[in-house]
């Protein structure tokens, strides 16, 4: 797997390993510079998610396709390899928090704390109008590939399905899951950060992990959306995130 570290070079200090992990169809230059602008906080290690960036696919088939928590047990293992010593923070953006959430059920001994910035893996909480505007674009999309020796040079399916090339198994899988019973067993402390201006992930998710988690907070960013918490809002995410982290001592 690839990855890229920064460290403050501080070895005086005992300082936590932070681990940074990207949404789906990004890589690690996402979170980098986050990353950055946090240096001091201690030892960044920003990764490329098997199947994404410079990391390979992590399967031969389809059939073989990674969940969640196949993702966790990787990580698990890495973990264990690059920090076995050291307290883990775990921050991550969108699907990186579907693995931050099956680490923190099922490897709680590994992670000391975790942040989720628009963190996905609970169900979407949809009005009928969206329900049924949803299934008219399902019903398309199956026409559509029922057509599709008549519908030369179309596509149907959202762009991360059409670009998600081998990944597509993968994509399905954890777009179908819905974690509510691992969230309730994360016992770390926990960092909620969701922009209020965010479509993909509403606050509404961040207000019921914080229900389901027995220890996590939840920030909203005002102005921000899915994307922008991590670019033109990074200065209002890192805030947040220096002071849950240097609260660790508290």
């Amino acid at each position: 797997m690839a990855y890229e570290i920064i460290d403050d070079n501080q070895k005086d200090r005992i300082l936590p390993t932070l681990i940074w992990a990207h949404g789906w169809g990004q890589d690690r230059r996402a979170m980098l510079p986050l990353a950055q602008t946090l240096q001091s906080l201690g030892r960044h290690i920003i990764i490329d998610a098997p199947g994404f960036g410079d990391s390979p696919v992590p399967f031969e088939t389809i059939e073989q396709s990674w969940s969640s928590r196949d993702y966790a047990d990787f990580m698990a293992g890495f973990i264990k390899h690059i920090s076995p010593d050291k307290p883990v923070i775990w921050i991550g953006h969108s699907f990186g928090c579907r693995i931050a959430t099956q680490l923190g059920a099922h490897y709680p001994d590994l992670i000391d704390r975790m942040v989720y910035i628009a963190g996905a893996g609970l169900k979407r909480r949809r009005s009928l109008w969206q329900r049924l505007v949803i299934k008219t674009k399902i019903y398309i999309y199956k026409a559509g590939k029922i057509l599709k020796p008549l519908l030369k040079g179309k596509q149907f399916g959202s762009a991360d399905y059409r670009n998600a090339g081998p990944m597509r198994g993968t994509l399905v899988k954890v777009v179908n899951e819905n974690l509510v019973t691992e969230a309730a067993q994360i016992t770390c402390p926990v960092l909620l950060l969701y922009g209020t201006n965010d479509t993909e992930t509403p606050p509404e998710i961040g207000q019921r992990f914080q229900k389901l988690m027995k220890n996590a907070q939840m920030i909203p960013l005002s102005g921000q959306d899915h994307y922008t918490v991590l670019a033109q809002g990074h200065q209002q995410t890192a805030a947040c995130i220096k002071k849950f982290i240097n609260s660790s001592g508290d």
